[in-house]
């Protein structure tokens, strides 16, 4: 029984299904493996009087988050490298906030999308990560690294949307309140723009998930140049796709945008953004370009940087601006796969 792929109601029709028992038990298997990390559950009140049962559950119980093959750290930044049970490796990066941390997960070994600046999209796509691949990094994160996690990104490796149903089914896993217990206003997907995903994601009405899309230029002749799956989806069907998804009240899209130096920095390619955007409800991150071995693409001065995000402002849009946090440890954006 692979745990970690397990949703409380899958554990639930389980338990009621091989063992006859109720929710009250899987309530207490969940809680005990999810929250506390507890192996040992035949101790706990709930299996007092039902030991044959604790003893073989632990027996069937398949616990594999994947071995942390190694960290690394940058003041409070972290990231870890997770060895599969193939042998392959992902990368993991704990990003410190005010008051809590925010891990960034990988949902594919490698990426296939392409795009021009990302040392994973130059991987190519190697496999996708199972359900228990993606909350095995949550739990080693809690339970082995010992941090406090209160947000989840999708930013890590790969495209979500490419392995859609098990970065679903993770999600519902770390929303269970009797486990992980993330909210899902604490969890954003994120996107190079597979407009196929986002209209899934849409049908699912998942109130409170955040949706964050990279953008990286404004016009289709630029975004096609650094990333191909525009030429899958336009500018323009991206943003009729977002005008149709379901935002709460007061909801906002999460732009992502990486500055490059002489690609998509000047005031016009600031203008065209800000065309674009309207009038969507979007908070726009601006990240500057992180180098990767063997792309020529140059990061922005911080007075490049500033300029840009000006422009932005003076048109009235929401600008978030990103210094690059973890890029001595290759833990920036675009540069996870490079260890």
């Amino acid at each position: 029984m692979k745990i970690l792929a397990l949703s409380l109601d899958q554990l639930t029709h389980l338990l009621e299904t091989n063992y006859g028992k109720s929710r009250f038990h899987a309530q207490a298997l969940y809680r005990e493996i999810f929250k506390n990390a507890n192996l040992k559950f035949l101790f706990v009140p709930e299996f007092a009087a039902s030991q044959a049962l604790a003893r073989d559950l632990k027996k069937n119980i398949c616990l594999e988050p994947g071995r942390i093959k190694k960290v690394f750290q940058d003041k409070d930044l972290t990231k870890f490298i997770t060895r599969l049970s193939d042998g392959m490796d992902i990368e993991s990066v704990i990003v410190p906030m005010n008051r809590y941390n925010t891990l960034c997960v990988s949902s594919q070994v490698g990426c296939r999308m392409g795009c021009a600046f990302c040392e994973t999209g130059c991987m190519g796509l190697k496999r996708n990560l199972t359900v228990s691949e993606i909350t095995g990094q949550l739990y080693n994160a809690r339970h082995v690294l010992k941090k406090q996690i209160k947000n989840i990104v999708f930013m890590g490796m790969g495209e979500p949307f490419d392995n859609f149903e098990p970065v679903m089914a993770a999600v519902k896993i770390m929303n269970e309140q009797k486990g992980f217990d993330i909210a899902l206003r604490h969890m954003t997907i994120s996107t190079a723009g597979v407009v196929p995903g986002i209209r899934k994601l849409a049908a699912m009405n998942l109130a409170g998930i955040r949706l964050a899309i990279s953008v990286n230029a404004p016009d289709n002749q630029t975004r096609s140049k650094l990333m191909p799956v525009n030429n899958a989806w336009s500018l323009e069907t991206l943003k009729e796709t977002l005008a149709d998804f379901p935002l709460p009240r007061k909801g906002t899209f999460l732009f992502e945008y990486i500055l490059i130096k002489g690609m998509n920095d000047s005031d016009a390619h600031a203008d065209r953004l800000a065309e674009f955007i309207h009038p969507l409800p979007v908070r726009l991150n601006l990240i500057p370009c992180n180098p990767v071995p063997g792309l020529a693409h140059e990061s922005p001065s911080d007075e490049e940087m500033n300029r840009f995000s000006q422009k932005l402002v003076e048109k009235n849009i929401f600008v978030i601006r990103r210094w690059s946090k973890g890029r001595s440890l290759s833990a920036g954006c675009g540069q996870l796969g490079r260890q």
